[in-house]
């Protein structure tokens, strides 16, 4: 595959007093990073540090580890197995739930963008039996009974039922609106740790990038497996949407590290764009992205299997990870090939920090696309806000510029990896302008 970019294509102006023009060779989108507007620390600007109560331990947000039964029923984990292996658990009863420790857990979201109702009211959707047998199973046991009536409870409460009100309400009606519960397409899947192991003031949030490289790539694996299970699920889900939200200046409800799956019945405008620019070009992202990158000196790192480079024509300051392996879904390729850009994307976050909000937006090829979409992750600095210059133009202000993003990761590589911080089988880029 060529990866010679044509000429005439240029996506990076660079003007005589420092003003750098972008264009996003898939989207379009423009963005102007101006001289002087980038000077400032990235990371949010926190309170002074609190002590943290070891009594809080484990339960310090919905998502923690001591308080699982407020969540709805778990679709699977991913536990430690005696001989020190891992294994992905499926449909744990309630129960069973703190019987093992889950290292990452999948579960419904309880607000879900596309309900389930959406589904079956605008598509017809009809769960699969196993499903309808999954529910029974759940709803059988005590437990498990009693565990969907609290959250269903703890839903309508949220959505403006008073508490007489949900009191009042027939049983079977409450457990009629838990159906999203086991049929539903947006998914969650949380770490174990709120705080990393040890903390002493709650400044040290758990995020990517202080997990182990192994630990990541388990996060991955098992982001991976879902995504698959929700196209399997929903013959009418048109794309799964994967995405991360990292602290709550990036969108996120809790401060835990958690990532979203949802199931949408179109492709989205962005990936139309990119599948009309793929199939008058089947190179496009080979040429217009990596090899772009290359030739402006924007490459950070690469492994086997994935490359990262400074994303460039983005809102935010963007970091790119793309999978060099020729197949297009993550859940068909190799444990090799997965593990390449869970490794990768770990080594982002790590270089980026647990203190600067931030997107992580997983790109995949769409079902029914024969165009060879490769599987790519964008991880956005949210460290700007958006106002009315972008409103008004459409143009975005980025506030640091893609060499300044490459600088910045690959001198924090480099000292991640002196310290084994991030995986073995990186290399990192020297100038910017390593081949892929």
């Amino acid at each position: 595959m060529s990866r010679t970019r044509p000429p005439a294509q240029d996506y990076i102006e660079q003007l005589p007093d420092g003003t750098v023009k972008q264009r996003n060779p898939f989207s379009g989108t423009e963005v102007w990073t101006v001289p002087g507007r980038g000077h400032r620390p990235l990371g949010i600007a926190r309170p002074a540090p609190r002590p943290l109560d070891p009594d809080d331990d484990g339960r310090h947000c919905a998502f923690c580890s001591a308080r699982l039964l407020e969540t709805p029923p778990e679709k699977s984990r991913v536990v430690r197995t005696e001989d020190g292996e891992h294994a992905i658990l499926r449909d744990v009863p309630a129960e069973a739930l703190f019987d093992t420790v889950p290292e990452f857990r999948r579960v419904p979201n309880l607000f879900e963008i596309l309900s389930y109702e959406y589904w079956r009211l605008n598509h017809g959707f009809v769960p699969a039996p196993g499903v309808a047998d999954r529910r029974a199973a759940y709803l059988a046991t005590e437990a498990g009974r009693a565990h969907v009536l609290a959250v269903v409870g703890n839903k309508l409460r949220a959505t403006g039922r008073s508490a007489e009100e949900v009191e009042a309400m027939p049983e079977e009606e409450r457990l009629e609106a838990a159906s999203g519960f086991f049929g539903g397409g947006h998914d969650v899947i949380i770490g174990r740790r709120h705080f990393v192991d040890g903390a002493q003031d709650d400044h040290a949030l758990a995020g990517s990038g202080t997990l182990s490289p192994e630990e990541h790539r388990r996060f991955i694996a098992l982001t991976v497996d879902s995504m698959r299970d929700l196209y399997a699920a929903n013959p009418h889900a048109r794309y799964v949407s994967v995405f991360q939200n990292w602290l709550k200046p990036a969108g996120a409800s809790f401060d835990h590290l958690h990532k979203q799956l949802v199931a949408i019945d179109e492709v989205g405008v962005q990936n139309e764009e990119a599948i009309a620019r793929v199939r008058r070009n089947p190179d496009a992202f080979a040429q217009d992205a990596l090899g772009y990158a290359a030739e402006q000196g924007l490459m950070i790192a690469r492994n086997e299997h994935a490359a990262m480079f400074a994303g460039f024509g983005h809102r935010y300051p963007t970091v790119e990870i793309h999978s060099l392996s020729p197949t297009c879904e993550p859940w068909e390729q190799t444990d090799a090939e997965r593990d390449a850009m869970a490794d990768l994307i770990h080594a982002a976050h790590a270089a980026t920090g647990a203190d600067v909000p931030s997107n992580e937006e997983w790109h995949t090829r769409p079902t029914g696309v024969a165009e060879p979409l490769p599987w790519r992750v964008c991880l956005k600095w949210r460290v700007s806000t958006l106002a009315g210059f972008e409103g008004a133009t459409k143009i975005y202000l980025n506030t640091v510029s893609p060499g300044s993003v490459r600088e910045r990761v690959a001198t924090r590589l480099q000292e991640l990896q002196a310290a084994g911080a991030i995986a073995d089988g990186i290399r990192i880029d020297d100038d910017g302008h390593g081949a892929v």
